[in-house]
């Protein structure tokens, strides 16, 4: 398989550099300042690609592999196929992406919230930091500073009451704090950054859309763009929802087999793949993740290798070191191993370490770093998923 790295273009801390220290070949990225809805220019494409391929002569070769994400935009989640000119948009970034030679795009579908985390710096008992989702906490945000109207109906007494406890205790500081990690976007989101008021304006757009209107949706969407990657020979892979259960009273339609199953019967086009994250998938109890990497092994062009633990209350979970938590690591890997041997040499899966803990010098107050996404943290997750690569390659 093929070893990526998540780049968040000139502007991220990690350099091009510290990718090739780190053993990556591959480099994951997207136009991040292209605003959603907007269309890519072949252009801005390229210039990005000769960044990553050839800005540094002489220096170990890096490759634009894959395309993280071309963001979805709102009103495509909300009215599906009407929603024409930002399919149209979408289409013509795909276009512009392929006509560069890459191959594999990532995306994901979850509306008015991306991925979702409570604490960003979540000191571990080594004194390294991770990220967390604390469903008390979350349950205070939604409860007494969100005040979605329906929000209590969906808690017991109980978690009521430990929310009420969370909040009091809260400063405004801590306020501020949860608001920026809930509603402000975090690095890579493929959402809009909200206020409260706006959020609550976007949750009132959703109201009537279930778990069946989404999904048709995305199935009209993906009717329309699906043929035009295929017909490029590029993968659409599409994220699981961060966690895999709904929030705020918004369905989620990625989250467990059954939900991509049900996507790949309704757009069975070969373009039409899963970006296969152990993270996201394995805080959800019931997910078997090694049988998920087996049964869609030939919809798998990407995949996010990472850990998380679930705790106690089964519903709050943190990033644990890669080859640990909840996930069978090892036998997803040996699964995602025997997928890629079937596989020709211009088809190889690409496998990127997710969510580094912020560790040793990337803990200096002066050091920036964006959260999930340092260098030394990522750097010993590709370290020990290589070693792991190589020792069941080795053992045949």
């Amino acid at each position: 398989m093929l070893q990526g790295w998540r780049w968040y273009g000139p502007n991220d801390p990690v350099s091009l550099d510290d990718v090739r220290q780190a053993g990556a070949t591959d480099v994951v990225t997207a136009l991040h300042q292209v605003p959603i809805g907007e269309a890519w220019t072949r252009a801005a494409v390229e210039e990005r690609k000769n960044l990553i391929e050839k800005s540094q002569p002489g220096r170990s070769p890096l490759t634009w592999s894959v395309v993280e994400s071309i963001p979805i935009p709102d009103d495509v989640k909300r009215l599906g196929g009407k929603a024409t000119r930002s399919i149209e948009a979408w289409i013509a970034s795909l276009e512009a992406v392929a006509a560069s030679g890459i191959k594999i795009i990532c995306y994901n579908f979850m509306p008015v919230v991306d991925w979702c985390r409570t604490d960003l710096e979540w000191e571990l008992p080594n004194g390294a930091k991770a990220m967390r989702f604390d469903q008390d906490r979350f349950a205070a945000f939604d409860l007494h500073i969100l005040q979605r109207p329906e929000a209590p109906a969906e808690y017991s007494e109980a978690a009521q009451r430990r929310a009420r406890q969370v909040f009091e205790a809260m400063t405004q500081a801590d306020i501020d704090y949860i608001v920026t990690n809930i509603a402000s976007a975090l690095p890579g989101s493929t959402t809009d950054p909200l206020t409260i008021p706006q959020f609550r304006e976007r949750l009132l757009q959703y109201r009537g859309i279930d778990s069946n209107a989404l999904r048709q949706h995305l199935s009209e969407f993906l009717a329309r763009v699906a043929p035009v990657a295929e017909g490029f020979g590029v993968k659409l892979t599409l994220h699981p929802d961060d966690p895999p259960r709904p929030l705020f009273g918004l369905p989620r339609i990625a989250s467990s087999a059954e939900d991509y199953q049900a996507l790949f019967d309704a757009v069975p086009s070969k373009a039409n793949g899963i970006c296969f994250c152990t993270g996201s998938l394995g805080v959800r109890a019931e997910n078997d993740l090694p049988a998920m990497a087996k049964r869609f092994a030939p919809r798998i062009g990407f995949a996010h290798l990472r850990a998380t633990k679930r705790e106690a209350d089964g519903l709050s979970f943190f990033e644990s070191d890669h080859l640990d938590g909840d996930v069978d690591m090892i036998a997803v890997l040996k699964a995602l191993l025997a997928e890629n041997r079937t596989r020709s040499s211009s088809d190889q899966i690409v496998f990127r370490p997710d969510h580094g803990h912020r560790m040793l010098d990337d803990l200096a107050a002066t050091k920036r770093t964006n959260p999930g996404y340092t260098a030394i943290g990522r750097l010993r997750g590709l370290a020990e998923l290589r070693g792991a690569i190589r020792a069941i390659e080795h053992a045949g």
